[in-house]
C-alpha cells in the first residue's frame, strides 16, 4: 500500500504518516523507485494512531502504547504508565478549558458592562452569535 493510499484509507494526510514513521510510530519498506510501501495492517495502526491524538495525546505520548497499536487499544492490557499519562493529559486539558472559560467570562463581563446587554452575561452574545464593534 502506497502512502497516497494509507492516508485515504484512514483519512490522514501523507505528512501526518510520514511524521509517524519519523517517531518510529509506523514503518514501511521502500520499493525500488523510493516509494515508501506499507503493509495493510498499518491501517489499524494509524486508525489507533489518530485516535489516541484526537483524544489528547502527543506523538510521543502514543510511544507507550506501541505494543497495543495493531489491535484494539480501549480493549488491550492497560498499563501503568499509559494511564499515568493519560491522566497527565486529561488534567492539561482540564486546565485549558478552565482557562480558557475564564477568558470568556472574563470578556462577556466587558462586554456586558460595555454594553449594558444582559443577555451577555449568560455567555450569549445576543446578536446571534456576532459580537459588534
Amino acid at each position: 500500500m502506497l502512502i497516497g493510499e494509507l492516508a485515504e484509507a484512514t483519512g490522514t494526510t501523507a505528512r501526518a504518516l510520514r511524521h509517524y514513521e519519523q517517531a518510529g510510530l509506523i514503518t514501511s519498506r521502500r520499493a525500488a523507485n523510493g516509494y515508501r510501501v506499507f503493509e495493510k495492517r498499518t491501517v489499524v495502526r494509524v486508525r489507533n494512531i489518530r485516535h489516541l491524538l484526537d483524544a489528547g495525546l502527543t506523538v510521543d505520548d502514543v510511544q507507550v502504547f506501541l505494543p497495543c497499536l495493531d489491535g484494539d487499544v480501549l480493549t488491550a492490557p492497560h498499563s501503568d504508565r499509559g494511564l499515568r499519562i493519560a491522566r497527565e493529559r486529561l488534567a492539561v486539558l482540564e486546565a485549558r478549558i478552565a482557562a480558557q472559560t475564564e477568558a470568556r467570562d472574563r470578556l462577556a463581563t466587558a462586554l456586558q458592562t460595555l454594553s449594558g446587554d444582559p443577555a451577555l452575561h449568560d455567555g450569549s452574545t445576543g446578536s446571534g452569535g456576532a459580537v459588534r464593534a
